[in-house]
């Protein structure tokens, strides 16, 4: 679970300060207010971590990749590429990290439950350069940095506070770049005796990352039709197109799922049509496969006890557009971070609302972080109404409101108490509709005026 994230210099933020996540974390705002930036800046980490090329300092995106920045130049604030990019982010493991030492068998160095990462990245010769990076715990700090910036080559040195390194004999040779921007080149455990857990950092970064899970707001069409040869995707796709690929491979995988204490475990689809049937959207669903030994399947529902079994494709377009949204949430294993972009879009406002429980149903019993990005009120007003019934805490929740000052993205957290309630409400938040309603009696009443 991500606990902090800070970020300076990016796009639009100055300085985003140290955001505290929570299980439950929502982003509100105007449009254009920073707020999906904060989404752009995990994903640009998570497809840098998954790239082939290790020289490649930030894979900033292609036409292929989940997001697309452009350039260092495009993604520095204000296009100002005499600033460095600023990123930390501290994340609590899924197990303890337990570092042997290598000097000593049987010997534990560290016992790791917490880490955070720090990143300084700046253009160098019309390319971004790592300045220094480090993985930080409790009062320990390993990393790399610039020592000695040459005009065809950069090098660098090790940071180790607070713990002695010992380094091999012979000359010390300066540190190579490190790979990408968080990595150890394979030099630092040549040059010195006890640094080979560095890779273990390493690893346990590239692990949280793989954990992460993104759905877009422009999801696909349904279809009449779904191929699946036994696939297991590892999410639904960044426009759900693998949803029903990860119903299927869950089914044969025979996995269940808990609703929470002392409640009955249920298979993902059991779970998927229960919310879709609280929401009042659909009776029932199930993916059927067209014909014995085919890869063709349909996905077929009813509207009603009563009414007859029709494909996806003709009933409500809300149906196929929630859809990936469950399936995401309760696919993923356990520990996932899920970051989720407007999932209310072409959905009815009271199942926008449905959509808060749904995600309070997730963060309760799955053990899985949401990132929620969103314009929707009636999702927020369901939160409160939540955490004032106590199905929720407080605590269990991060909500921030992005807005633009002076050319740059500010944010405020949402100051909620014991009883749901705003104390800190912005201005305009949701638009005026007190001033809405004011202006629409006064025409009413100068119009029967004028009658």
């Amino acid at each position: 679970m991500i606990k902090r994230l800070r970020a300076k210099g990016f796009k639009s933020w100055r300085d985003t300060g140290d955001l505290e996540l929570a299980p439950l974390t929502g982003l509100f705002g105007a449009n254009s207010s920073g707020k999906t930036s904060i989404l752009q800046l995990i994903l640009m980490l998570k497809q840098t971590v998954e790239s082939a090329d290790r020289k490649r300092v930030l894979h900033t995106g292609d036409d292929r990749s989940i997001v697309d920045l452009g350039t260092f130049f495009d993604l520095i604030y204000a296009h100002d590429t005499s600033n460095a990019l600023q990123i930390g982010l501290v994340w609590q493991l899924l197990e303890t990290l337990k570092v042997q030492d290598p000097q000593k068998k049987g010997r534990t160095l560290f016992e790791i439950d917490q880490m955070e990462f720090n990143v300084k990245i700046k253009e160098s010769g019309g390319t971004a350069a790592v300045e220094r990076f480090s993985y930080g715990f409790e009062d320990y700090d390993f990393g790399m940095r610039i020592a000695d910036e040459g005009q065809k080559k950069i090098k660098y040195e090790l940071i180790s506070k607070t713990f002695q390194e010992i380094r091999y004999p012979g000359r010390p040779w300066p540190l190579p770049i490190p790979v990408k921007c968080y990595g150890f080149p394979p030099e630092v455990s040549g040059y010195y005796q006890n640094l080979g857990f560095l890779s273990d950092l390493v690893y346990e970064f590239e692990g949280f990352f793989g954990r992460i899970a993104y759905l877009g707001p422009l999801r696909e069409y349904p279809k009449r039709t779904y191929t699946w040869a036994g696939e297991e995707p590892a999410d639904v796709g960044m426009k759900g197109e693998l949803a029903a690929s990860a119903i299927l491979a869950a089914r044969q995988r025979g996995e269940y799922i808990s609703p929470g204490y002392k409640r009955k475990r249920r298979t993902l689809e059991e779970r998927i049509a229960f919310w879709l049937k609280e929401m009042g959207m659909i009776h029932s669903f199930t993916l059927r496969q067209i014909a014995r030994n085919r890869k063709d399947y349909e996905l077929r529902v009813k509207k009603s006890t009563t009414s007859p079994e029709v494909l996806i494709t003709d009933v409500g377009f809300g149906v196929s557009q929630i859809l990936p949204v469950l399936v995401l949430c309760y696919y993923v294993p356990e520990g996932s971070v899920i970051l989720l972009e407007q999932p209310e879009i072409h959905l009815h406002p009271s199942v926008q609302a449905w959509l808060a429980d749904v995600f309070i149903d997730v963060v309760k019993n799955r053990n899985v972080q949401i990132i929620v990005e969103s314009h929707s009120e009636h999702l927020l007003r369901r939160l409160q109404r939540r955490i004032a019934e106590e199905q929720i805490k407080a605590g269990q929740t991060a909500l921030y409101f992005c807005r633009m000052d002076n050319s740059a993205s500010e944010i405020e957290k949402l100051d909620i108490d014991m009883f749901g309630d705003i104390k800190n409400w912005p201005r305009s938040f949701f638009g005026d509709e007190m001033g809405e309603l004011v202006a629409k009696t006064e025409a009413g009443i100068k119009r029967q005026m004028e009658g």
